[in-house]
């Protein structure tokens, strides 16, 4: 798994998988080295395309999980990994922050989002969690819930502008 290529809109069959709902995780029809093995290979996959946000149907799998990660105030990154993941409550305030995205290499746009917004799910031993995020964290956690739902950034992008990626 760990050398799955991540799908891009580049091939329309591709961008008709990323564009489909996923499918709840089923903590009981996976064994907890199996879902071990599928958050890492998820995190490798992710730091390996210099990531920081990977949703499972970017590689191909059908259900609702995602990886993540964000500079800490040390410099040392924070990893996240959620199962189910569900945003429960959205602030009124926006911010525009600009984004790219793995599944659509060479474009940036700049998408309004909440500044802060609380997430709720599971972690890989299918406890429930709910985490409040701000700023950077935020924005990932819902682009990435956007990911699982269906939705590409460049749907809710105000500019997008075409980048090198081969740089």
């Amino acid at each position: 798994m760990s050398g799955m290529p991540i799908i891009t809109i580049t091939e329309k069959k591709d961008e008709n998988f990323l564009r489909k709902k996923t499918e709840l995780f089923d903590f009981n029809a996976h064994s907890k080295k199996e879902i071990q093995e599928l958050v890492t290979n998820m995190r490798k996959i992710m730091i390996a395309a210099n990531g920081i946000g990977l949703a499972a149907n970017q590689i191909g799998l059908k259900f609702r999980i995602f990886v993540a990660r964000v500079p800490e105030a040390n410099g040392k990154m924070k990893f996240y990994a959620i199962f189910n993941p569900k945003i429960e409550r959205f602030s009124k305030d926006t911010k525009i922050l600009s984004e790219g995205c793995l599944s659509v290499p060479g474009i940036l746009g700049e998408v309004p989002r909440a500044g802060k917004v609380v997430l709720s799910g599971f972690d890989k031993f299918g406890k429930p969690i709910k985490i409040k995020a701000w700023g950077l964290l935020a924005h990932i956690f819902q682009h990435e819930t956007d990911h699982l739902g269906g939705m590409l950034f460049i749907d809710k992008a105000k500019m997008l502008t075409s980048v090198d990626s081969s740089k």
